[in-house]
């Protein structure tokens, strides 16, 4: 039998898979995005004949985009994969009957899918077909780069990023909540890469009150990868004439709002171009339950959330214990006693109370990255 070291490169082939599947991340919710590589040959003469990744969407599969590719030289060789191939009907057959019809000799998975519809059957139909499969190479970045899937399948919820940015003196805002540019333009850049690798991004209602943003990808050539923008505005507070609601051509925006808001400003929001959604307000009566909130972004398909605007909310889903991981960036300069502050105390021991530890530290231009990611 065929052991690890009868593949050495085995972990490079699934690095490139994973790169590979990252080409679409933010796009193919509620799919996750899954890279695929078909490998021929032996030793030294290993080489690369099929590549395939999850398209926009959703579909196709990256397993049927690489064998596609492959063509006849698929029989016998490697299929590496990110993720388990799929063993249910869908829109489309599964992924593994596919991989079964091109006479593919070996898969290797980086993680199974713990998808209930799938939770290794899709290896034992492999299997039970004669193909060798090894599961493992890849597994850590696996786990990161699927976080939101397995979030979504397992917990009905999506992986939840907090981005911030905090002054030197840890504040993130001018006295009177009036906007300020903390960071550099190197963290703006790195921040909307990340806006482009998220199926939606959040924030509360006071960050639309205050800043009247837009929330979408400004990168050049990348505007149309902006996110589902969600806005949490337990009482229809958004202005019909908002930023958010002007660009509706970049991207959706939905508002969730509590079940006590008023029907005259959801009816404006409507005829605006939102679409509004309810869930029931806090567990102090104020603001909306952030669980249900994302239980619901949940059933809609989204798997990657990032958070990136509201002191107020920050603090409810690191106290919740709802923020899966938190990019924490610092700017040189601080803003003065009199500025807002971002949270009552310690930013850190306040991750570290609610499982966030720190994973990460570099600098970005002027600014410091920190990131901290939840553990168990």
């Amino acid at each position: 039998m065929a052991t690890a070291t009868d593949f050495p490169d085995d972990e490079a082939y699934m690095a490139a898979a994973l790169e590979l599947g990252r080409r679409e991340m933010g796009a193919t919710w509620p799919n996750p995005a899954v890279g695929a590589l078909v490998v021929a040959g032996e030793g030294l003469k290993r080489h690369i004949i099929g590549r395939g990744w999850t398209q926009a969407g959703g579909r196709p599969h990256a397993e049927p985009m690489a064998l596609v590719q492959a063509g006849k030289e698929a029989r016998g060789a490697t299929l590496y994969v990110t993720l388990e191939p799929c063993s249910h009907h869908g829109r489309t057959p599964p992924c593994a009957n596919a991989v079964i019809a091109a006479g593919i000799g070996r898969v290797v998975s980086a993680i199974q899918d713990p998808d209930s519809r799938v939770a290794g059957r899709g290896h034992h139909l492999l299997r039970n077909a004669g193909i060798a499969v090894t599961v493992g190479p890849g597994e850590a970045r696996a786990l990161r780069d699927h976080a939101g899937h397995i979030r979504r399948v397992t917990e009905g919820r999506p992986q939840v990023h907090l981005k911030l940015a905090l002054s030197a003196d840890g504040k993130i805002g001018l006295p009177g909540r009036k906007p300020v540019a903390i960071t550099g333009e190197e963290t703006r850049g790195l921040v909307h890469m990340m806006r482009a690798r998220s199926d939606a991004i959040a924030v509360g209602v006071g960050t639309v009150l205050s800043d009247d943003p837009e929330l979408t990808c400004r990168l050049p050539g990348m505007e149309a990868r902006s996110p589902v923008r969600v806005v949490l505005d337990s009482q229809l507070r958004t202005p019909a004439d908002a930023r958010l609601l002007k660009t509706l051509d970049r991207a959706p925006v939905w508002i969730i709002a509590s079940v006590s808001a008023p029907v005259e400003a959801e009816r404006a929001l409507k005829q605006a171009g939102a679409e509004v959604m309810r869930v029931d307000a806090g567990p102090d009566g104020q603001g909306v339950d952030l669980g249900q909130a994302l239980t619901l972004l949940g059933t809609r398909g989204i798997t990657r959330l990032m958070v990136e605007g509201g002191a107020i909310l920050a603090d409810s889903l690191v106290r919740a214990h709802l923020a899966d991981e938190v990019s924490l960036f610092r700017g040189p300069k601080a803003l003065g006693a009199e500025a807002v502050t971002a949270f009552p105390g310690d930013a850190e021991r306040l991750f570290e109370g609610a499982g966030l530890l720190l994973e990460t530290e570099r600098t970005v231009g002027a600014d410091r990255l920190s990131h901290f990611v939840r553990r168990g």
